[in-house]
């Protein structure tokens, strides 16, 4: 058998693992019945949708169906606080959950939940199945969480992954999900689909190698992906109805401040041009920009979600902002657990924490108002926004960015992210659309539109 043909094999696109539904819930709308079902089906399946589409009740309906076709229970991970927000949501339609930090279950709940870091803690022989919230966490194929994901799913027959934030062109993310879900693995991925290309300027890259289509891959390779996944950014994506999910508007707010601190050598402020300028011009406006974030929570009888890049940035406001409550990476894990929680529940007025803490998975309806020292990181931007304008969100979102004059140059990078993502998203579902559409034994005689982003 050829290299080729092996790696052929190990693509199992067409291999389906699961088994027929036993249970769709009414409540689900038609969108989330036909990719719960397709997943059940598929057996291990990866849910790339964006948020608000309902993606927990999904995970919950599917791990009840493999504990119904199993009689094992199921382990379901989730980032820390989201737990509790999980357990919620299974009692509103009455799937069976438990909660566990220490591997210890009770043996009766069906769904165990539990969040990433403690995943060390369970015996995987003691479950049918596995599902994974907000699995963008295991993008990174050499860190921890991936490889604690990969032990524990290694011989579980049933898994599904679910995050809002899989772009389509971050084959990190795809290949560790393929891995995870035992299809084609990370490096078999690049040795099908690419090619090392250390002179390609600019490619998508990891580490210091560089990585390009081989020639006439692009289709395999998102045929492939649709082969085990499925993304939407709205309900009509797959033929449904958008009505529901109309947002209200969201309001950004650009806020430039001035300081009369400038950066070293320079006799007025310019334009940071790396991060290491960025790092001090924020340094330099640290007084400036707190006291702009301060008045605008202040001045919002509502609820208010700070968001900040430094710890000097948290241990500022938090003083000046009254009723405010801090959550920092020092804060220990039950703390942080507690504030989040608080908050979502509305015992918390206003929250100062860090986006890599707090901006995945919880559901901040309640609140309409966020200030943000905005990094380049469009992910975790666009994470922490989603946690207030989601489905279900009543209210214009309010979203102020404060910067100074030299990081103006982060605002045009977040928009063209933004329209970037945008772009690739709808291409990603073009892809997922056309393979759905055709069967598995088609021939492909007409070349297909490749976007331009490619």
């Amino acid at each position: 058998m050829s290299y080729e043909a092996f790696l052929g094999n190990k693509t199992r696109a067409d291999e389906q693992n699961g088994f027929e539904p036993i249970w769709i819930p009414d409540e689900m709308f038609d969108f989330q019945k036909t990719l719960t079902t397709w997943a059940i089906r598929a057996g291990r399946a990866a849910l790339l949708e964006d948020c608000g589409l309902g993606k927990s009740f999904q995970e919950l309906v599917f791990a009840e169906n493999v504990v119904r076709h199993t009689n094992k229970p199921v382990l379901l991970a989730t980032p820390l606080a989201v737990g509790a927000q999980m357990c919620e949501e299974g009692d509103r339609f009455g799937i069976d959950t438990e909660r566990s930090r220490n591997g210890n279950t009770s043996g009766i709940a069906r769904v165990v939940v539990t969040n990433y870091e403690q995943l060390h803690k369970f015996d995987p022989a003691n479950f049918g199945g596995f599902v994974g919230d907000e699995s963008s966490c295991i993008k990174n194929s050499k860190s921890q969480t991936k490889a604690a994901v990969g032990e524990f799913c290694r011989l579980i027959k049933y898994r599904l992954l679910a995050t809002a934030t899989a772009a389509p062109n971050d084959y990190h993310e795809l290949g560790t999900s393929s891995d995870v879900l035992g299809y084609l693995g990370y490096q078999d991925m690049l040795t099908k689909f690419f090619k090392q290309d250390d002179a390609a300027k600019g490619a998508h890259g990891w580490g210091r190698a560089k990585y390009r289509f081989r020639g006439h891959a692009q289709d395999h390779f998102w045929k492939w992906v649709c082969s085990w996944a499925r993304s939407i950014r709205k309900p009509s994506d797959i033929g449904g109805d958008d009505t529901r999910y109309e947002l209200p508007e969201l309001i950004q707010s650009d806020h430039i401040v001035k300081t009369s601190k400038t950066r070293d050598g320079m006799l007025f402020s310019m334009p940071a041009m790396n991060l290491h300028e960025q790092r001090e011009e924020r340094r330099n406006s640290l007084d400036e920009r707190c006291e702009k974030a301060t008045e605008l929570a202040i001045t919002h009888d509502g609820p208010s979600v700070l968001w900040c890049e430094l710890n000097d940035e948290g241990n500022r406001l938090v003083t000046e902002i009254p009723d405010a409550v801090q959550l920092s990476g020092s804060t220990s894990e039950e703390r942080k657990e507690e504030i989040l929680v608080a908050f979502t529940r509305g015992e918390i007025k206003r929250l100062v924490t860090k986006p890599k803490l707090g901006c995945w998975g919880l559901n901040w309806q309640h609140c309409h108002n966020t200030i943000m020292f905005p990094s380049h990181s469009f992910e975790q931007t666009y994470q922490a926004i989603r946690r207030f304008w989601r489905f279900g969100q009543t209210k214009n979102v309010n979203v102020h960015f404060v910067v100074n004059e030299g990081e103006v140059g982060v605002l045009k990078n977040l928009e063209r992210k933004s329209k970037q993502a945008e772009e690739m998203f709808e291409s990603l579902v073009g892809f997922m659309n056309e393979a759905i559409s055709v069967g598995r034994n088609d021939v492909f005689e007409t070349p297909g539109e490749v976007p331009k982003w490619l």
